[in-house]
């Protein structure tokens, strides 16, 4: 076991037995807490005491650990006791010793067992710890039609296993970190050595080190946010993934993975603006057929941001229109601006996202039945909206769930608005300079030292390639050049 980030000053071990259980009493609030156990023990003629937090140890396993104590002669610790103990009558695998009662004392909370024995100078650690965790189920944003159907879990020991599973690689890392003063939150930095750039890595681990909170409620999501600055951007710079396998591929291509305890999604570092636009099912079908879906996904994706600010600048003006395309626009009187109908449908369409996420999922489908069919149909019956703004606005929906980052997603959502108002404002010039501001800004921003836009910006032709283009896997002979992988061949 190893402990780092600790903030708390050293305990070193008192040389009285009672002062050391005293202490640890105090600390953990025995007789306060209910789930704090302190056994008061005597074997071999010592005496001793087990701290533990019930719920989090296994019973058998101590049970059958105090079988064997309560089996010792006195003779059996008569010279050196703690060697006999740690190698012969305590035997376990996951056991340590530590001299720091502050240490000791997280260490309990986090779920091991710790053991004082009257007569030696330091604690022993037993980490016979189980945390309550669900099965693992294939994750409901990133379901496939083939493949495998487990995903990552609340507890990071389970995601380092399913991990581990499909990366077998003895330069595989995992690095254990503790962050927040007081929830003292478990973090597992993960990279392949053989790969991962250093400077990256580096990087990684001092900005985690660098977080100094009291504690990590939203977990991975606190972890982001002081990851990537204090900013405004919208646009997330690390790519979440509940797939063992998906994470798996991104530890190969050189990324780095951020596991924080708690949460079932980890976090990709770094991450460019086209990782959010990949999907693993891309990489579950034959490659033309995985070129097709990617090509479709972008079109959806790219209609989500620009087909409504693009419709209502041609409704706006329809005499720009040529023939073929004078259908675009409403034919008939409308009694609300096209502009208002418009955010007001927006804004409904946020309504009933946040409505369902608060919906039992029995009658999640049919409250979006009703908004969409019922409430949609009566709007345009008495002239609220007209059917080409719920036509539209339908399409970009589309494009929105299509878009495979979550986070992205809700991004792209707040620049159509953006770019809509500009339109609205300034028309054509409005509509352009708000996409050459939008992709300056976009080109601003890096991730760990990775620009955002690459390898559109800078501009790698082998790279933009592949991100437009799902090529056969014997191809992909060539790791992301950006990364500074240190073994750039598959």
């Amino acid at each position: 076991m190893s402990y780092e980030g600790y903030k708390r000053s050293k305990q070193p071990v008192y040389d009285r037995f009672d002062d050391n259980i005293d202490y640890m009493k105090k600390e953990l609030g025995i007789g306060e807490s209910f789930d704090a156990i302190h056994l008061d023990l005597n074997y071999a003629e010592r005496n001793m005491g087990m701290f533990l937090i019930d719920g989090f140890a296994k019973d058998k396993i101590l049970h059958y650990l105090m079988k064997l104590l309560a089996d010792l002669e006195p003779d059996q610790l008569g010279t050196e006791p703690l060697t006999k103990l740690m190698k012969t009558y305590l035997p376990y695998i996951e056991i340590s010793t530590e001299d720091d009662l502050d240490k000791t004392v997280f260490w309990v909370l986090s779920g091991a067992t710790a053991l004082f024995v009257d007569g030696i100078d330091k604690v022993i650690i037993i980490d016979a710890r189980t945390y309550p965790v669900r099965s693992p189920s294939e994750p409901d944003l990133e379901r496939v039609t083939r493949g495998p159907r487990d995903g990552f879990v609340e507890t990071v020991v389970f995601n380092t296993a399913l991990t581990r599973r499909r990366v077998r690689d003895p330069s595989l890392r995992m690095e254990y970190m503790s962050i927040g003063r007081r929830s003292q939150t478990d973090i597992c930095v993960s990279y392949i050595k053989d790969i991962a750039d250093p400077k990256i890595v580096e990087q990684i681990k001092s900005s985690l080190e660098k977080i100094d909170t009291d504690g990590l409620p939203m977990g991975e999501k606190t972890v982001e946010e002081f990851l990537c600055g204090r900013g405004w951007n919208p646009y997330p710079t690390v790519r979440y993934t509940e797939r063992p396998d998906t994470a798996a591929i991104h530890l190969y291509e050189g990324n780095v993975l951020v596991m924080v305890d708690g949460s079932p999604s980890v976090l990709i570092t770094p991450a460019t603006f086209w990782h959010h636009l990949q999907h693993v099912e891309e990489y579950r079908q034959r490659p033309v057929v995985g070129a097709y879906f990617r090509i479709v996904r972008f079109l959806a994706i790219w209609l989500s941001v620009f087909l409504m600010p693009i419709w209502f600048f041609f409704a706006q003006n329809q005499h720009l229109l040529p023939e073929v395309l004078s259908f675009i626009g409403p034919k008939e009187s409308i009694l609300i601006p096209l502009l208002i109908q418009i955010v007001l449908v927006e804004l409904g369409m946020d309504m009933l996202r946040m409505a369902t996420i608060h919906t039992p999922s029995s009658m999640a489908t049919a409250l979006g039945l009703v908004s969409a069919v019922i409430i949609g149909q009566v709007a345009v019956a008495v002239g609220l909206f007209t059917n080409e703004v719920i036509l539209y606005i339908s399409l970009v929906a589309i494009g929105t769930f299509a878009t495979p980052s979550y986070e992205f997603a809700l991004a792209n959502r707040l620049f159509r608005l953006c770019l809509l108002f500009a339109t609205a404002a300034f028309g054509l010039a409005g509509f352009v300079v708000g996409i050459t501001v939008w992709i300056v800004s976009l080109a601003r921003i890096k991730s760990f030292n990775i620009p955002y836009l690459w390898p559109f910006i800078p501009f790698d032709y082998r790279a933009i390639r592949d991100v437009f283009l799902r090529a056969p896997m014997p191809l992909k002979n060539r790791r992301p050049s950006a990364l500074h992988p240190k073994d750039p061949d598959r």
